[in-house]
């Protein structure tokens, strides 16, 4: 299952606890986070990585940025 979490918008520290708190929940294997910061997408990214999280890609997209992360198989 696969879920969206549209952080576009939000400074720091809130996409990193929305993130946080899609993992938490369980239900997905993969997690598309969008931001519209370098920060943001530096700290999600490193929030990812230290649950174990993969980075799967990270896509510029105009002034956005599209990270997808997923975990097991």
């Amino acid at each position: 299952m696969t879920n969206t979490i549209d952080a576009r918008g939000l400074s720091c520290p809130q996409p990193v606890l929305m993130t946080m708190d899609e993992i938490k929940k369980g239900t997905a294997n993969k997690i598309i986070v969008l931001v519209d910061n370098e920060a943001a997408k530096e700290n999600v990214s490193r929030a990812a990585l230290h649950k174990k999280w993969t980075i799967a890609s990270i896509e510029e997209q105009e002034l956005d940025f599209k990270i997808t992360i997923h975990h097991g198989v």
